[in-house]
């Protein structure tokens, strides 16, 4: 085998490991909800895997320091890419499943496309409308299975979700230029910031108990730390290193298709035809707003 042939199977085993281990943090997360609450818990983990980043980027031989015409760019985007997506998402998931959760955050390539036109000037095509169509009935038809009957918890962990993906399309609009620092370094910044603006707000609002953590817990606590936040990172920039980036890209589809199958065996949450069906939809439309981008 080429050296080149080496180098696209690395980045499909690099892809393959990001994939499972994002997936994977869904249902776990859950499960660390029940012992602290989602702010606490996901900001202590995200700091903690801050810490880790800029140890890894320092021992590169990385530069750690922020240029200051960089500064606006990188508060921005902390709270886009890290405060609203992952801070959001972990809040919903104390009031909607976690296939709900996956599903609906991941439909942000459609925004993004569909954004893109007021903030980029970027007209959408049929191929957009197409996305949009099936994306929303993909989600009408996971929604639906009540007769669209939601209590209040439910609605409030749906306006997150969704607040969630489209601030995330917005930062990815409005941040299309890279920050002038190496991309490790420019995560741990952002992780580092929207995490510790989540851990402040846990402990000011949730009054998180320590000591209900249990063995279960903190194996989940110690996954999300170091796996999600930590490993997946690494193995992501490999990825994009050795493959395309509309193959990386469209590869992360597995993660929310992983997050609904892994939360039906670890959590028991219904997995048939229609949260099948809402997939298929779902992430139809995904895929040709990834393929479009």
């Amino acid at each position: 085998m080429d050296e080149a042939h080496r180098g696209k199977w690395i980045g499909f085993l690099c892809l393959g490991v990001t994939a499972f281990g994002w997936a994977l943090n869904w249902p776990l997360m859950k499960l660390l909800l029940q012992q602290w609450p989602p702010l606490f818990a996901r900001g202590l983990a995200g700091v903690a895997a801050a810490l880790i980043l800029f140890s890894i980027a320092k021992a590169r031989g990385q530069p750690l320091d922020v240029p200051r015409e960089a500064v606006p760019r990188l508060l921005f985007a902390s709270f886009t890419n890290v405060f609203a997506w992952m801070g959001f998402s972990t809040v919903a998931m104390k009031f909607v499943p976690v296939g709900e959760g996956a599903l609906i955050v991941y439909t942000m390539p459609i925004w993004a496309t569909l954004l893109a036109w007021p903030l980029a000037g970027i007209r959408p095509k049929l191929v957009d409308i197409a996305a949009l169509v099936l994306g929303v009935g993909g989600i009408a038809v996971l929604l639906g299975g009540n007769g669209f009957s939601f209590d209040s918890g439910r609605i409030i962990g749906i306006v997150l979700l969704f607040s969630a993906a489209i601030l995330f399309a917005i930062g990815n609009i409005l941040n299309r230029v890279a920050l002038p620092m190496p991309p490790l370094v420019v995560v741990a910044w952002q992780v580092g910031l929207g995490c510790l603006a989540m851990l402040i707000l846990g402990v000011a609002f949730e009054q998180p108990n320590c000591g209900a953590l249990t063995a279960q817990g903190l194996a989940c606590f110690i996954y999300m730390t170091l796996v999600p936040m930590g490993l997946c990172y690494l193995t992501w920039f490999e990825t994009l290193r050795r493959l395309p980036p509309s193959s990386a890209s469209t590869g992360m589809l597995l993660v929310p298709l992983i997050g609904v199958i892994s939360a039906a065996l670890i959590l028991g949450e219904p997995l048939g035809l229609r949260e099948v069906v809402a997939m298929v939809l779902t992430l139809g439309g995904v895929t040709l707003a990834l393929q479009r981008a």
